[in-house]
This record gives structure tokens, C-alpha cells and sequence, in this order.
């Protein structure tokens, strides 16, 4: 099984490129989530969950801004990527409050909703933030 893998692989180079950058996504994703929900539980013993969750997501946008950029996809700060991360976030943050009031309406508590609610945004953010870095980078 590996040698098959190991053959598709070799005829593919893109795909185990597109793989790694997905990967390096994710170690991304999972320390930006950490401490945007970190942030988020240190300003909740102090604020109301939309308040902490606008200071988590606001401390963890910077972070993740500069680990996309160097890390995941290898690329360098520019005016271009900057307005289109900003705006993917911008997109992202909509959606993300209104899935975190969704999930505090129906009673999934303050500690666990926004956990559910990165679960589902990651894969959107993934896809968007894929094409501010590489598809537009192309043009």
C-alpha cells in the first residue's frame, strides 16, 4: 500500500505539496484556535461570550495572519494577501458569531459552543483563505 501511495505521489508532486499545505494548516488552525479560545475563556471570566469571543478571534486573527502567511503557504505580507485575509476573516468572523449564538441558544454552554463552532468553520476557512494565497497569486 505504501508503494502505491508512494508512485501516485511521485506522478502527482502538486498533490503531496497540496497535502503538506494542508497539514501545515492545520498546525496553524490548532494553535490560532488555542489561543483564540484561550483568550476567549480569560476575558469570559470578565465579559459577556460575544465580547470574549470578538477579543479571542481579535488576538488569534493577528497570529494566524502571519503563520498562514510565512508557514502555510510559504508567502510573504503583502498589501494583496492582507485585504484578502482580512476580508476571508471578516466573512469568517460573521459566520462564526452567529453559529457561537446558535449554539448558545440551543443550550451548548459557553465553553463548549465555541469549540463547535471552529469545528465547522475550519474547513470554510481552509477553502477561502486557499484562494486568497493561491489562486489569486496566480493572476
Amino acid at each position: 500500500m505504501i508503494g502505491i501511495s508512494k508512485a501516485i505521489l511521485e506522478k502527482h508532486p502538486d498533490w503531496r505539496d497540496k497535502f503538506w499545505q494542508f497539514v501545515r494548516f492545520g498546525v496553524v488552525g490548532t494553535i490560532s484556535s488555542a489561543i483564540h479560545y484561550g483568550v476567549y475563556c480569560l476575558v469570559l471570566l470578565v465579559a459577556n461570550a460575544n465580547i470574549s469571543f470578538t477579543a479571542g478571534y481579535a488576538v488569534g486573527f493577528v497570529c494566524n495572519y502571519f503563520l498562514t502567511t510565512f508557514f502555510t503557504f510559504r508567502s510573504k505580507p503583502s498589501s494583496h494577501n492582507a485585504i484578502g485575509f482580512g476580508f476571508s476573516h471578516l466573512i469568517n468572523y460573521l459566520l462564526e458569531i452567529g453559529l457561537l449564538n446558535l449554539f448558545l441558544w440551543i443550550g451548548a454552554g459557553e465553553l463548549l459552543a465555541p469549540i463547535l463552532v471552529m469545528i465547522i468553520v475550519v474547513p470554510i476557512n481552509f477553502l477561502i483563505l486557499h484562494f486568497v494565497y493561491i489562486y489569486k497569486g496566480r493572476k
